[in-house]
């Protein structure tokens, strides 16, 4: 029984799926829409034959390679940073690069990411989506010192930021403008605040640190919420082959 590798280039609305044979020969090659009920059939002739299939690591692949593992077949993440070495020995577009992505794999060569376990992953999504909260929240906070002294020559620390009301905003500054921007701004990373507050009330109830990761709490300036998002962005620690592989970690 011949061997054949599939490679899927995975877009935002559509995918190119290939599939090759021993010798490089395409078999099979289309454009479909990103539904499984339109991908599935059409790999079916090839599943018993199909040692893997290959999907780019881009921002949407959860869907697919969920799809196509429980569909039965063994899927590949390709690393696309890594890929990027191969990149002038090929003319490229969407045909050639879900090609590429097979050609790869039938040699041997192809650099893999993680599939992160799907029963895992959304609530390590929901953290990052708490880092990002985090983040806006302090542009925001850091935009309110910047603002009172450029305008007034006035300092304020944090604490004193995160106890202002209206009524204190409008004392600080003079022109309605200056206090109007200020004023936004107090609501803005407030509301953010309340946020932040909901996202780590699920996530404690949904996930414990797990005994392996509870020596992070003794780490000055690592609380729970922090433990629980280095622990659910490690996921397996044993997919990293060294210490230094390990610490230069890109989250994917």
């Amino acid at each position: 029984m011949n061997k054949l590798y599939g490679g899927i280039d995975l877009h935002g609305n559509n995918s190119v799926v290939v599939v090759l044979d021993e010798a490089d020969q395409v078999l099979y090659q289309k454009r479909l829409p990103n539904e499984l009920a339109q991908i599935l059939p059409q790999l079916a002739p090839f599943r018993a034959q199909l040692q893997g299939l290959v999907v780019e690591s881009t921002y949407n692949w959860y869907w697919l390679v969920d799809g196509l593992q429980e569909a039965g077949y063994v899927v590949h993440l390709a690393n696309p940073a890594a890929i990027q070495q191969y990149a002038g020995l090929k003319y490229t577009n969407d045909d050639s690069d879900a090609r590429w992505l097979a050609h790869l794999l039938r040699l041997e060569m192809l650099p893999t990411g993680y599939i992160y376990p799907k029963e895992d992953r959304a609530i390590r999504d929901l953290l990052r989506k708490r880092s990002q909260l985090v983040r806006q929240k302090t542009a925001n906070l850091l935009s309110i010192p910047n603002l009172l002294t450029r305008n007034t020559g006035q300092a304020m620390k944090s604490n004193q930021i995160k106890q202002l009301t209206p009524a204190k905003v409008r004392e600080l500054v003079a022109l309605p403008e200056h206090a109007l921007a200020l004023e936004v701004t107090v609501a803005v990373m407030q509301h953010l605040a309340e946020q932040i507050t909901q996202v780590e009330r699920a996530v404690h109830a949904r996930v414990q640190l797990r005994p392996a990761f509870q020596s992070l709490l003794t780490v000055p300036g690592i609380g729970q919420t922090l433990a629980l998002t280095i622990m659910l962005e490690t996921g397996e620690i044993h997919r990293f082959p060294t210490v230094g592989q390990f610490a230069s970690l890109e989250f994917k």
